[in-house]
């Protein structure tokens, strides 16, 4: 699923399949609600499998890496976070874009993140912050014992895939 090797230059634009929707909030005097998916509203093979919420220090990336098999479904509505995308499917009519997005607090967002598409995102605030993800997969599978679902990219000295 990984770019072709070689290949180190991107074009900005969308990506196919990856999705990025505004929280509708419901607000009142005790603050706001948001719904994050309902099961009625998505198709059976993208259905949440877990969820997870995670703090990054301000100043930290997170990647970049990328799923086989996992679509990754992320819920920015805290803080400020600089989310980068490139499209490494070799046979999608989006192959090669990359997008960037700023996002938080200030542009709450679900970011629906297809396999074999690399992500990564940094905390460009100055305090901790929360990011929640409903992905379709089980990390490390059922009881944990299974392989991990994902090539991470962050290590690589020769990655093409560059905050």
């Amino acid at each position: 699923m990984s770019v072709l090797p070689g290949h180190t230059s991107w074009t900005e634009g969308p990506i196919a399949g990856v999705e990025v929707t505004p929280f509708k909030a419901f607000s009142d005097e005790r603050g706001w609600l948001s719904e994050l998916f309902r099961s009625d509203e998505l198709p059976a093979s993208s259905m949440p499998a877990m969820g997870y919420l995670s703090s990054t220090r301000a100043g930290v990336a997170r990647g970049p890496h990328e799923h086989e098999e996992q679509t990754d479904r992320f819920a920015f509505f805290h803080g400020s976070y600089s989310v980068v995308m490139w499209d490494a499917r070799s046979d999608s009519a989006t192959f090669g874009n990359k997008t960037e997005l700023i996002v938080g607090a200030q542009n709450s967002v679900m970011i629906v993140i297809p396999p074999g598409v690399v992500h990564a995102y940094r905390n460009v605030g100055d305090q901790d912050a929360f990011v929640l993800n409903l992905p379709d997969r089980l990390y490390a599978g059922n009881g944990k014992q299974e392989r991990i679902d994902e090539i991470r990219h962050e290590d690589d000295p020769d990655t093409p895939f560059r905050f």
